[in-house]
């Protein structure tokens, strides 16, 4: 072999601290083993890892393609352990999943409650991504199952389609866009908007949209999760832009008007990247697959619900919402 694992070790320690010194004592190595062993990388690598400096060390461009490599090298060996690890507490199965805000927040609760509930000696990490981190995470071998909405473009990567939703207006009764049939997302930028944190993947992806438009979101509150997100827009302290399907399950407990946007972008197709749906484990092709049915009947479920879309009675009607 080129190296083994106390060189990897060796190496990002010496990145971290652009000192062979300090990474030797870290190591509990000597300084003359140190050194030794990064001239036998070099060694065996052909190339210069490092210059040596007065004031330490910097890594040369091969020196930084060893690096991304060790870290991800031993960021797999971490995974490994732990996945070992898991067997000796019962546990048969461990599944990594990055995703977006709406997964985390509106259907991967429910769907991984049925599915761990099916299979006891599984365990799930999820954990909420923008799209980019979430493609790269797949591609980096850090995530088993990426969640996604919106286009998607990984190379190298397998991408199925699972279920569709669309971005929604969301008013108060009394607003006064809250009986429009539909409207292009740029009228509502006049009016004060509620939103995601900034951290979340429609914060980042409604910015790009009015970026791209040179127009300014007047954003006046940002909230953690849909629920305080639709608090917020049936007191009528602003409107703001939402999933349907979360807009619709809010709708049944506030007082809310639901619009639909005109903008092709606001269809939203949902999506799951592997790297290889062969090589996952038995675990997670199983997610996969139950991941799939799932919405699938929830689709089903949803075109059996009559005026799913109607809005709440304004008050003062003399109807119940």
């Amino acid at each position: 072999m080129l190296f083994d694992l106390t060189d990897l070790r060796l190496f990002i320690l010496i990145a971290e601290h652009n000192s062979l010194t300090r990474s030797a004592e870290r190591m509990n190595l000597s300084l003359a083993a140190t050194s030794n062993r990064i001239k036998e990388l070099e060694t065996r690598f052909g190339t210069r890892l490092l210059y040596r400096e007065s004031k330490g060390v910097q890594l040369t461009p091969a020196g930084h393609t060893l690096l991304h490599h060790a870290q991800q090298f031993m960021q797999q060996v971490e995974h490994l352990k732990s996945d070992m690890q898991q067997y000796n507490n019962g546990i048969k199965g461990y599944i990594r999943i990055f995703a977006n805000t709406t997964a985390v927040t509106e259907f991967m609760p429910e769907i991984l409650g049925k599915f761990l509930a099916r299979h006891p000696q599984v365990n799930v990490a999820l954990e909420e991504r923008l799209n980019h981190d979430i493609l790269r995470g797949i591609q980096e071998g850090t995530a088993d199952i990426g969640i996604v909405a919106g286009p998607v473009q990984g190379e190298g990567l397998q991408i199925l389609n699972f279920s569709t939703d669309r971005l929604v207006l969301a008013t108060a009764l009394e607003h006064p866009l809250a009986d429009a049939p539909s409207l292009p997302f740029i009228q509502t930028l006049e009016y004060e908007h509620i939103g995601l944190h900034e951290g979340s993947t429609l914060h980042h992806f409604l910015s790009k949209i009015v970026a791209e438009n040179g127009q300014r979101l007047k954003l006046r509150i940002e909230v953690r999760s849909f629920e305080a997100m639709c608090r917020m827009i049936e007191t009528n302290v602003g409107i703001g832009i939402l999933p349907r399907s979360a807009a619709q399950r809010h709708q049944q407990t506030m007082q809310l008007s639901v619009v639909e946007l005109s903008d092709p972008w606001s269809v939203r197709e949902r999506s799951m990247v592997v790297q290889d749906i062969d090589t996952l484990s038995p675990h997670a092709r199983n997610l996969v697959e139950f991941i799939r049915e799932q919405t699938a009947q929830g689709a089903e479920d949803d075109a059996l619900i009559p005026g799913a879309m109607a809005r709440p009675a304004k008050a003062g009607s003399g109807k119940r919402a």
